[in-house]
């Protein structure tokens, strides 16, 4: 294998790593989309709710009852985590949208060569 064609392969190889590691990063962030529709869904069940319901909140195998407030507070803590996550994942996956897009430059101008 000639040296031109080692060095096209390892790009390639680079190339298909970044785009490995930009489905592992896309499918997190779908992840934390899911959670965050789920806690949303759960906030607006709160509003739903009369002041007197009971909440309980599952921790591990039991049920234990929660203060509605401290639930509320419980939930907008996820959402707020969970959006400064996603806020991360994306600047993660734009990283990698152009360190891949930068590797398919180069193995088409190796191509080209």
């Amino acid at each position: 294998m000639s040296e031109q064609q080692k060095h096209l392969q390892s790009l390639s190889d680079d190339y298909q790593k970044l785009q490995g590691e930009l489905r592992s990063i896309v499918e997190a962030r779908q992840k934390l989309e899911s959670q965050q529709q789920e806690n949303k869904g759960v906030q607006k069940e709160f509003v739903n709710l009369h002041e007197d319901a009971n909440i309980y909140r599952l921790v591990g195998p039991v049920l234990l009852k929660q203060e509605r407030k401290e639930a509320a507070m419980a939930v907008d803590g996820r959402l707020e985590f969970i959006e400064r996550e996603i806020k991360r994942v994306e600047k993660q996956i734009a990283e990698v949208q152009e360190r891949s897009e930068q590797k398919k430059v180069e193995v088409s101008h190796q191509y080209a060569s």
